[in-house]
């Protein structure tokens, strides 16, 4: 099933401002709040669906590769972008959206929840690596598996409720003013606001009972990806302590140069260098493509600028819409020295009518081409 576009969810235009968006997400998130629709799967689909759109579309960065690749940017990682993320990570990250309902923003399902009386689950934090590509990788996709030092909880390690906040990873205080009583929370600094404190641990862990352990994480990256792009692997960050949720793991793409292609946006160009003598005689020549070499023919009397389009040698397009061509720049090579009998040869052929230029209205100017290269 197609995912639905983020926009229409929300109910917003593409110009909408960050207050917008917001607002149209809490609309949205408090209409279907799973305290609002207890046991309704449909409610909790869409509450979801909510919270991923929001994720993206109030990100700049997120939202402007958003609009420019569409859903298949954050795909292919099994990032949030893939349906990866769950109602820890709605909470964690937006229950400041829902301000004073539900109980100060609070959410009693699902094992507990954030505040509002219940238990408060941390984060551990994303980690980032880089991962280099080829062309052939980035035109075909690939599966990496990339080494990752990441803290995960050690073994014998336990954890008790925190006695300060009783659990809850805030601590309530009261205060006397002039306009009455008021109450105040605020994170629990004992346990950080994960609710328990350590127990027991072994002595390699360190302070939160954690441990480096590094493990080999498969990275899926869909074809078309570009340089830069930033791709998430859920769950595949350092681990929390106690009952927390693991962090991210963010992939930031780097592609590589290649030899003889060179990328502009689903489109490649190929510089074909030709002799004289092929150029009016006619020729074969084999060329690189990201699937493999081809073979392309040379027409006699070809002229040096000529664009040979081939459809479909590009790069995939991430959103799904087809492939790039592969364009070949044939480009005649004249030579610098020439012996005796040469220059003898082109000298009686200067004012030959058969090498006297003359250009065609199908023959298209320098500028030209460059302008509908970029048309």
């Amino acid at each position: 099933m197609a995912k639905r576009d983020y926009y229409d969810i929300l109910g917003v235009t593409k110009s909408a401002s960050d207050s917008e968006i917001k607002k149209a997400y809490r609309k949205m998130a408090l209409k279907y709040h799973p305290d609002k629709n207890p046991d309704d799967k449909e409610a909790e689909a869409k509450f979801k669906e909510a919270a991923e759109a929001y994720e993206v579309l109030s990100n700049a960065d997120k939202k402007a590769r958003y609009d420019q690749f569409g859903h298949q940017a954050f795909e292919g990682a099994g990032g949030f972008g893939g349906g990866g993320m769950n109602m820890d990570d709605i909470f964690s990250q937006f229950g400041d959206i829902f301000g004073g309902a539900f109980g100060g923003g609070g959410f009693s399902g699902f094992g507990g929840g954030f505040g509002g009386g219940g238990q408060r689950r941390v984060k551990g934090s994303n980690l980032r690596i880089r991962v280099k590509l080829t062309l052939e990788d980035i035109a075909n996709g690939v599966e990496k598996k990339v080494k990752v030092r990441r803290k995960v909880q050690a073994p014998g390690t336990t954890y008790k409720t925190c006695s300060t906040c009783n659990g809850t990873g805030q601590v309530t205080r009261v205060t006397n003013t002039i306009l009455g009583r008021m109450q105040t929370a605020s994170t629990c600094n004992v346990c950080g606001g994960a609710g328990q404190t350590i127990d027991k641990k072994p002595s390699d862990a360190d302070a939160q009972g954690l441990i480096i352990k590094e493990e080999t994480v498969s990275i899926k990256i869909p074809a078309g990806v570009v340089d830069g792009m930033q791709l998430k692997v859920s769950g595949k960050g350092n681990e929390a302590p106690g009952n927390g949720i693991s962090g991210d793991l963010l992939v930031a793409i780097e592609e590589e140069n290649h030899p003889t292609l060179q990328r502009e946006g689903d489109n490649l160009h190929y510089d074909l260098y030709v002799s004289l003598p092929d150029a009016v005689l006619g020729t074969s020549k084999e060329i690189d493509t990201v699937t493999g070499k081809v073979r392309i023919k040379i027409e006699p009397g070809v002229q040096s600028g000529k664009i040979l389009r081939l459809r479909g040698k590009g790069i995939p397009s991430i959103n799904g819409y087809g492939k790039g061509d592969l364009l070949v720049h044939v480009n005649v090579w004249t030579p610098k020295t020439l012996n005796k009998q040469q220059k003898d040869f082109f000298e009686s052929m200067r004012n030959d009518e058969h090498f006297e230029p003359k250009p065609e209205i199908g023959d298209k100017s320098f500028f030209e081409k460059v302008k509908d290269m970029f048309s």
